[in-house]
């Protein structure tokens, strides 16, 4: 499992284009194929860092899951949107593996 981790800074002044947009990839990303945990806007601290969260199986599922996002009429849409208000001012994807697991008590010991 790969978790990609989007990593937005956002014109501070366009925190509700950035909520709309959010709200957009709330349906079109699971209905392509990716399981999405989330997309943050900023609340407290950094007022122009926002992030999108989502988990794919593996890189090819990634790349089959963006060419139906690019095919999705509510995907392209909100590409558009977000060229033609442009609130996004940089975007940075990584692909991270959960470390961490299992979690909870060692069981071990």
């Amino acid at each position: 499992m790969l978790t990609c981790v989007i990593r937005y800074h956002i014109d501070p002044t366009k925190k509700a284009q950035f909520g709309e947009y959010a709200r957009n990839w709330g349906q079109a990303i699971p209905r392509c194929g990716a399981d999405l945990i989330g997309y943050y806007a900023p609340h407290e601290g950094s007022s122009t860092l926002a992030y999108g969260i989502y988990n794919v199986a593996s890189l090819a599922d990634y790349e089959a899951y963006r060419a139906k996002l690019a095919n999705d009429p509510l995907g392209r849409e909100n590409y558009e949107f977000a060229q033609k208000e442009k609130f996004l001012l940089r975007e940075d994807r990584t692909f991270l593996t959960l470390a961490s697991a299992p979690h909870g008590p060692d069981v071990s010991k």
